[in-house]
C-alpha cells in the first residue's frame, strides 16, 4: 500500500524551497539604503544565502551517500551562516 510520502519528491521540494530563500534574502537585502557597512554584510549575506540553493543542487547530484551527506554539511555551514 502507497502512502502520501512515496509520492513526495523531496528533493524538488527543498530546491524548490531554498531557491525562494535565496530569491527572497536578495529582495530584502536589496531594499536597504546604500551605506559602506551595510553593502558589505549584504555582500556575504547574499553569497552565503545563494550558496545554500547552489549546494542543496550538488547534493542531489552526489554519486555517492558519503559525497551526498559531505555536501549536504555544507548546505547546512552555509544556512547557519546566513
Amino acid at each position: 500500500m502507497m502512502n502520501n510520502f512515496d509520492r513526495i519528491d523531496f528533493n524538488q521540494i527543498f530546491r524548490e524551497r531554498t531557491k525562494t530563500f535565496s530569491i527572497a534574502i536578495i529582495k530584502t537585502l536589496s531594499s536597504l539604503p546604500y551605506s559602506d557597512d551595510i553593502s558589505i554584510i549584504r555582500k556575504q549575506i547574499i553569497r552565503s544565502a545563494t550558496s545554500v540553493a547552489a549546494n542543496y543542487r550538488a547534493v542531489s547530484r552526489a554519486r555517492s551517500e558519503k559525497e551526498k551527506f559531505a555536501k549536504m554539511c555544507i548546505v547546512v555551514e552555509e544556512i547557519d551562516e546566513t
